[in-house]
């Protein structure tokens, strides 16, 4: 029988680095970390879409929807033509606060209604300027208060959407504007009765909210005009409102010329607070 023998043949590579398509490999143990990259920042728009979103998943199909005003209330729009659209909510008839919400809610393809037709709104979803531990809000510096108001008033449930920073500890603490939508006849006296109203409250001061109008007009600024044709006046705190809240909203509707006022007292069921991290959701059960 033939012997069978065993051989190692050298091989010689003339061309060793044509081995690797590019550089031989690094052994794992001597590899650099991989560079992870951090999240990116959410933005403000970034936090309002997400509790926008968070208070959609609220609905079911056949309720009748209050639609609120303003940027953060826009997300909620987006989201609920989209999930008509595709046939996860049915039914929704949408109650809007305002002609811009209107035309938003009818872009997107939500079915709107008025007051008349339901006078029982079975959820509202709006944001708010301003919301205090007591889930007291401002809310009307994009002039929609009264129409706002109106169909929150009527909600069974009102939910309530914010990023953090609208957070403060009292009503008027941002030292931004607490609106009072007022008739135009005689705004200035409406104007006059308001601040003395508040007569030596530190830092109080009272503006009729103004607009620009067309350039042709030599940019000359007009009186801010609401939806039911009336104006604002804006009331800024510089140390927030403080006392009794229910009895200074009293007294401000008592002034004749006063249509209606941006504090909402006790009007919100919850609301949910977007942040860096995460959601927060407060119900009225919990802070009463």
């Amino acid at each position: 029988m033939p012997t069978v023998r065993s051989e190692t043949v050298d091989v010689a590579v003339s061309f060793p680095h044509l081995l690797y398509s590019e550089k031989p490999p690094i052994p794992a143990s001597l590899a650099p970390p991989p560079v992870v990259e951090p999240p990116a920042a959410r933005t403000p728009d970034d936090l309002k879409r997400i509790a926008a979103h968070r208070a959609v998943e609220l609905l079911e199909s056949g309720m009748v929807v209050g639609l609120g005003t303003g940027s953060t209330a826009a997300h909620a729009l987006d989201r609920i033509g989209e999930l008509l659209r595709r046939g996860v909510l049915r039914d929704i008839v949408g109650i809007p606060t305002s002609k811009k919400t209107e035309a938003h809610a009818a872009a997107v393809g939500i079915p709107l209604s008025d007051l008349h037709a339901h006078p029982i709104v079975d959820i509202s979803i709006d944001g708010a300027d301003e919301v205090d531990p007591s889930l007291n809000l401002v809310k009307g510096r994009g002039g929609s208060l009264l129409r706002e108001k109106m169909i929150e008033g009527a909600s069974r449930r009102f939910v309530v959407i914010v990023d953090d920073s609208k957070m403060v500890p009292c009503l008027g603490g941002s030292g931004l504007a607490v609106p009072v939508e007022v008739i135009p006849f005689c705004w200035g006296h409406t104007l006059g009765r308001l601040r003395s109203l508040f007569e030596g409250v530190p830092g109080f001061d009272v503006k009729l909210r103004r607009a620009a109008v067309a350039a042709g007009d030599g940019g000359k600024d007009e009186p801010f005009v609401t939806d039911n044709m009336n104006y604002i006046v804006d009331l800024f705190f510089e140390n927030g409102i403080h006392g009794d809240l229910d009895l200074i909203s009293d007294k401000i509707l008592r002034i004749t010329g006063v249509v209606e006022h941006g504090m909402f007292l006790g009007m919100a069921s919850s609301v949910i607070i977007a942040g860096k991290d995460g959601v927060t959701v407060l119900d009225e059960q919990q802070v009463r």
